[in-house]
């Protein structure tokens, strides 16, 4: 058995290195503070030195993480064939960036479980038909699903771009925007989902966007229902040791290390709002993979330890295989499985 074992987890390891080598578009791109990115933040530091400076903003950045997150609820939500679309609250240097694009799936009418929606986040670098088939699954059930678009993805790509590499990189401080850009173009669709009548709200998010739903929820008492989709308590050592932030790592290394990194990272990272997360008393389910080396396992098992050190009402569900290989057959039909059970059962 043990060696069956061993064989499994080589072939497991060998399929997910194949699957995240396909990409050949990766950019090692210089490592950069980004100092200016935090001009338009709620929080400020006159530290001279640019690491004190970030160590300074995390800080406060927590500490007032209700401000950091928070934002004026836009006024120009337009609605058309079944397409959202809304300035965000967080203005960056790309236009195409500050227009939010986000797909929805009405609720199947067969069903009457009342107005019950979710926002659903996916993966680092999606494409617009990634995820679809889930959000009409979770249709299917009577549940309206509204699949955002993350920054830089998609529609919201900057010219010069073919991945959405200004959502995580080596520049420290615009990474730290995009989160909390995302996190704020997040909770906005909330508001577009209580105007339009919904009250039972959920969250679903996908690796890079299970860490946005985690931190959109930790800040929003409006989202009482959660899937994580892998997660991680430090952001920081996701992109340290992930297979697919090899490239990143690549230009942070010799730079900084990883303990400037998570302190530069604090802010944006799951772990320090667990205990805001738990006061409100929300159902969630967290999904990761044994074979995971982009979102390794053992930060995977942190996140369950903290959550039952809270004695947090929960679900977790271990997958026998890897980060990419989840979106392969059989993987991605027993996820889909588990993801719309708990979402009928909980919403």
């Amino acid at each position: 058995m043990e060696m069956v074992r061993q064989w499994f987890g080589r072939r497991m390891h060998e399929w997910e290195n194949d699957l995240a080598t396909r990409s050949t578009d990766r950019v090692v791109r210089p490592f950069e503070w980004g100092l200016e990115w935090t001009a338009r933040w709620p929080v400020h530091s006159t530290a001279a030195d640019p690491a004190a400076r970030m160590s300074e903003l995390n800080r406060a950045a927590i500490e007032h993480s209700e401000e950091f997150f928070g934002y004026t609820p836009p006024r120009d939500f337009h609605f058309h064939d079944n397409l959202l679309r809304f300035t965000s609250a967080v203005e960056t240097p790309y236009a195409a960036n500050n227009v939010v694009h986000a797909r929805f799936f009405p609720a199947k009418p067969r069903w009457k479980r009342g107005k019950k929606a979710v926002v659903l986040l996916p993966h680092w670098n999606s494409n617009p038909t990634q995820h679809v088939a889930l959000c009409r699954g979770i249709a299917e059930l009577g549940i309206a699903a509204l699949r955002i678009s993350l920054p830089y993805h998609d529609a919201r790509m900057p010219g010069e771009l073919t991945r959405a590499d200004y959502s995580v990189s080596s520049n420290v401080a615009r990474t730290i925007d995009a989160t909390r850009q995302a996190v704020i173009d997040v909770r906005s669709c909330f508001d577009w989902l209580e105007q339009e009548g919904f009250r039972d709200l959920g969250i679903v998010g996908t690796s890079l966007g299970s860490c946005y739903a985690f931190l959109a929820s930790a800040h929003d008492e409006r989202i009482k229902t959660n899937v994580f989709n892998h997660c991680s308590t430090y952001f920081a050592d996701v992109v340290w040791t992930g297979l697919s932030t090899k490239h990143i790592r690549q230009s942070l290394e010799g730079e900084i290390d990883l303990d400037t990194l998570r302190a530069a990272w604090d802010c944006v990272s799951p772990i320090h709002y667990f205990d805001r997360f738990a006061a409100m008393k929300k159902r969630s389910f967290f999904l990761y993979a044994i074979y995971d080396s982009t979102f390794l396992p053992e930060f995977s098992r942190q996140v369950i330890e903290q959550v039952r050190a809270r004695d947090m009402e929960h679900k977790a569900v271990v997958m026998p295989c890897g980060h990419y290989t989840l979106g392969e057959s059989p993987f991605k039909f027993i996820a889909g499985y588990q993801i719309c059970s708990f979402l009928k059962k909980n919403l």
